[in-house]
């Protein structure tokens, strides 16, 4: 990752004082990039155009207006979902208030998200928590358009998803349920049987197995112990609870304990 006052500071540390003048140079500007939050020259030229570096809680909402706005015309029901958002983030007055500017600001279309969802790549949680929120925005106003899939799919990319595992989202029991469709019991197992990993024949001890692996990895308390934000940790919990639902819904299909 190369910093921009850390690489600055270095080159003039070397042509005032060679190497050590170098390592001097560096470690200034580097304790300056993390006081000033630049971690990549793109950030530093977001900043320069006088786009501030967002917040994780603030990023989401960025994306969210985006992707509203994307067909041309922001509709009651994106207005509705970014409501539904913030609650679902349990998020406080002030949180809102910064959220609606996000959202806002993300109706422009201006910031470079690339920028800050690369960062984001070392993040899987993170990155499916952001992708799961776009796909029930694009699905707010009952159809997710070329465009909006095309938006979802690119930012998947830049977050280091494929295609089809970002296109897999789209289909989950949280996004029926924005269309306002209920879910019938065989669609329900089916997203049941995807969110595990598994094949409707599976044997027991593999479906056992596949939902204890997967509730060790998004356990909120371990997320938490990785040194993961707030909203980390609530898309944690989020997540073990639909592992929850879909093994019970698989278990009460398949009639076994």
């Amino acid at each position: 990752m190369l910093w921009p006052f850390t690489v600055v500071g270095g080159g003039v540390g070397y042509l005032i004082a060679s190497i050590p003048g170098a390592m001097l140079g560096a470690l200034l500007g580097q304790a300056l990039d993390r006081r000033l939050h630049f971690r990549s020259w793109a950030e530093m030229r977001e900043r320069a155009n006088g786009r501030s570096v967002p917040q994780d809680d603030e990023l989401i909402f960025i994306m969210l207006g985006r992707l509203a706005k994307s067909d041309g015309r922001v509709v009651d029901g994106h207005i509705q979902q970014a409501r539904v958002e913030m609650r679902r983030l349990d998020l406080g007055e002030a949180a809102q208030r910064r959220a609606i500017q996000a959202f806002n600001r993300g109706k422009d279309g201006r910031d470079n998200l690339r920028v800050h969802l690369t960062r984001l790549k070392t993040q899987p949680h993170a990155a499916e928590g952001l992708l799961r929120a776009c796909w029930r925005m694009a699905w707010a106003d009952g159809r997710a358009s070329r465009t909006e899939r095309e938006l979802i799919v690119l930012w998947g990319k830049w977050l280091g998803w494929t295609a089809d595992k970002v296109e897999g989202l789209s289909s989950t029991e949280d996004e029926q349920r924005s269309r306002g469709a209920p879910a019938s019991s065989g669609g329900e197992f089916q997203d049941a049987l995807r969110l595990l990993g598994v094949k409707a024949d599976a044997e027991p001890a593999q479906i056992k197995r596949a939902y204890r692996r997967l509730l060790s990895r998004h356990h909120p308390d371990k997320i938490a112990g990785s040194g993961a934000n707030q909203i980390q940790v609530r898309d944690a919990t989020e997540k073990t609870r639909e592992l929850h639902h879909a093994y019970a819904v698989i278990r009460d299909r398949r009639g076994f304990r």
